[in-house]
């Protein structure tokens, strides 16, 4: 049975991709900080499952992760561990400094040193995996898409984080040899995503009748990319990308905010109409925009899909659809976020 060390798993993207490892029969090591975007809850349907063990515990924490890697001999390590909302970074760079760059230094070398300890057959099949985000390349104009040689050039706090940590990773290979690999994906959508990202907040607050918040003109532009085919994406290249290279994941489904916002508001009108009878359209509320706001961002995925035979398999209506039925079926999970009572509780430690 393959062992995985994921860091960060119980946010978003490392909670789906730990539940659907843990029942490929992958025995999962699930290291998260539960700050405020970690969400046990999350993992609630494998609790005391025998192939997951959590830990609350930091990234940047030496000596955990070194015993983490010495008691449990991981296969691979899976780095979502992560400071990741934009208007977060704006309001404290501070935090997004210490986990995104720091964490991920100190995860790379007791990486390294865990990796050199390994036989040789240990080394060759071990893999250090990072995931990271299109945002490390800046903005993008009206036409063209990010390749994995498009020159970064972070805008936010967020994302020079971000940056700095994937050149790390890559520095680490050409330095030391360690054998990693880079992920840089798009907008993620879907189940179990904290409610202050664009698709659940105006889930939730087109539920409740509130204004919807769009900001500046509504134009900027994102390539959707839901959860399930993301985590597809990274357990393809975990199988068989090549050590030391990038692999940018994209869906393939540019949509201006606006128009997203509007789909939503379609969506819920069919399933859950207002008791007044208005279209949620009319709730939008355009308001100031962010600093350092990029307006565009699409993925070229044709790295992995050619080298891979990797490509996503949901249709941004598709995974829509789902995402808003789900939120609607769980909506316990939402309440227990918004009014912070999901912090309170720490089901299945170790």
């Amino acid at each position: 049975m393959a062992t995985w060390l994921v860091t960060g798993g119980a946010g978003f993207i490392g909670g789906n991709f730990v539940l659907e490892a843990v029942h490929r029969g992958i025995r999962v090591v699930n290291l998260d900080a539960l700050t405020y975007a970690g969400n046990l809850d999350t993992l609630r349907s494998i609790q005391g499952h025998p192939n997951h063990v959590f830990v609350h515990g930091d990234i940047g924490d030496a000596a955990l992760v070194e015993r983490l890697l010495r008691e449990h001999r991981p296969d691979a390590v899976v780095n979502f561990a992560a400071e990741s909302h934009v208007d977060r970074s704006i309001d404290g760079p501070a935090a997004f400094v210490q986990t995104n760059v720091a964490g991920t230094l100190n995860l790379l070398e007791k990486s390294r040193d865990y990796w050199k300890s390994l036989d040789a057959a240990g080394r060759d099949a071990f893999r250090f995996l990072h995931v990271s985000t299109d945002e490390v390349y800046g903005s993008l104009g009206e036409s063209g898409r990010f390749t994995e040689l498009t020159p970064y050039a972070p805008n936010s706090p967020y994302s020079a984080s971000k940056a700095a940590s994937d050149h790390l990773v890559r520095a680490f290979h050409h330095t030391y040899g360690l054998p990693v690999l880079t992920t840089n994906c798009s907008n993620n959508y879907g189940p179990y995503q904290f409610p202050e990202k664009l698709i659940p907040l105006v889930i939730a607050k087109a539920l409740a009748g509130e204004p919807l918040p769009v900001y500046g003109d509504g134009r900027n532009v994102r390539d959707w990319l839901f959860v399930g085919d993301h985590c597809a994406a990274i357990r393809r290249v975990l199988e068989a990308g090549r050590p030391g290279e990038t692999y940018n994941v994209g869906g393939n489904a540019e949509r201006e905010n606006i128009d997203v916002v509007k789909a939503i508001c379609r969506l819920l009108d069919e399933r859950r109409p207002l008791s007044d009878g208005r279209a949620r359209d009319s709730l939008i509320t355009f308001v100031a925009d962010r600093p350092g706001h990029d307006r565009r961002y699409a993925i070229d995925s044709g790295k992995i899909q050619g080298e891979l035979g990797w490509a996503p398999t949901v249709t941004f209506e598709q995974g829509l659809a789902q995402t808003v039925d789900w939120y609607l079926e769980h909506q316990p999970w939402v309440q227990r976020v918004l009014d912070g009572s999901y912090r309170l509780e720490r089901i299945g430690q170790a």
